[in-house]
């Protein structure tokens, strides 16, 4: 009985000496292999699932061995300890090509293992065996690292003495601010540009080179002449000179209507103009007549032919003071 145990072992161990020497390993020539792997390779704790998907294309007449494919539930041993990651699902997908074979494998992994700190693991590579021609050939998947992180950290974490080559960049998204950024910087030139067309005195823009923004830039200079009566008669003349420009014939205390009809944008500075007859009275013909224009009668002018030039801008004139 000892003599016939002793002669099965013996066969049974030249049997798998045999089976050994006959597994060819596969040549790369033959096999094609694209592997897509998880998307990101940090940040798994104990419980996560891991997926990889593995295309090979196989040549004909090579064909898988389906039993020599990963076993569900197996875990994985380095140096005979467990690493705790276990192959939780497998499917697979065969499609003929002609001349060829494509098999997919869609192998699902999951962590059954953590530490206090994070440490790397590996999907492991996996073994997988094709027959031709009565021959059996061995090809190998290669494996995939990755790292695990810890539930919870002890103590405080400098991110500067962590700053480990698996952890990638720490990218913000600088999309939303560069959006708000424009929108704004759209505003303000918006803004500027509306200022600009409601206080500048200069022909820059479309129906800014009226005849009182032009005025408006004489009577500043007038107010700087040291003879107060000859800048007044002067300043007067000027604003004449602009409603006759304006309205293209000369204009009078007893035409105003008319003017106002034939520019009705200057209907709110009716009031205003009426003043400024009764100071013109004053100047040149009649020294006692009221005019109501103040102690200031520059200034009251320079503010009137702000108001005018807004009325020939399309502008709602500001409130008088």
């Amino acid at each position: 009985m000892t003599v016939l145990l002793a002669a099965a072992g013996l066969l049974l161990s030249t049997s798998l000496a045999v089976a050994e020497q006959t597994l060819y390993e596969m040549k790369e020539a033959n096999v094609k292999i694209t592997t897509v792997e998880p998307e990101r390779d940090v940040g798994y704790t104990v419980g996560d699932i891991l997926q990889r998907t593995i295309v090979l294309e196989v040549k004909k007449p090579y064909t898988l061995l389906e039993t020599s494919l990963p076993i569900v539930g197996y875990e994985h041993r380095w140096k005979g300890q467990p690493t705790g990651i276990e192959l939780h699902k497998i499917e697979t997908e065969q499609n003929d090509l002609g001349d060829s074979t494509t098999y997919m494998l869609r192998l699902d992994y999951q962590v059954f293992t953590n530490n206090i700190v994070a440490k790397p693991a590996i999907l492991p590579a996996e073994f997988i065996k094709f027959k031709a021609d009565g021959k059996f050939y061995q090809y190998r998947i290669p494996s995939w690292g990755f790292r695990i992180s810890p539930i919870a950290t002890f103590g405080a974490a400098k991110i500067e003495l962590d700053m480990s080559p698996f952890r990638g960049p720490l990218l913000l998204d600088p999309n939303p601010e560069k959006k708000r950024l424009k929108v704004l910087i759209g505003v303000f030139a918006v803004a500027l540009l509306g200022l600009l067309y409601i206080l500048g005195s200069r022909a820059w823009l479309p129906r800014m080179g009226g005849p009182f923004a032009s005025a408006c830039r004489d009577i500043n200079k007038l107010r700087k002449l040291p003879a107060a009566d000859v800048a007044l008669q002067q300043a007067v003349a000027r604003v004449h000179q602009s409603l006759n420009a304006t309205a293209g014939s000369s204009v009078f205390s007893d035409s105003l209507d008319s003017f106002l009809q034939k520019k009705p944008k200057f209907a709110p500075v009716k009031t205003d103009i009426e003043q400024f007859f009764g100071l013109s009275r004053q100047v040149f013909f009649e020294p006692q007549a009221a005019h109501q224009v103040g102690d200031s009668p520059l200034n009251w002018l320079r503010d009137f032919c702000r108001r005018c030039r807004d009325c020939e801008r399309g502008l709602t004139p500001e409130e008088r003071v």
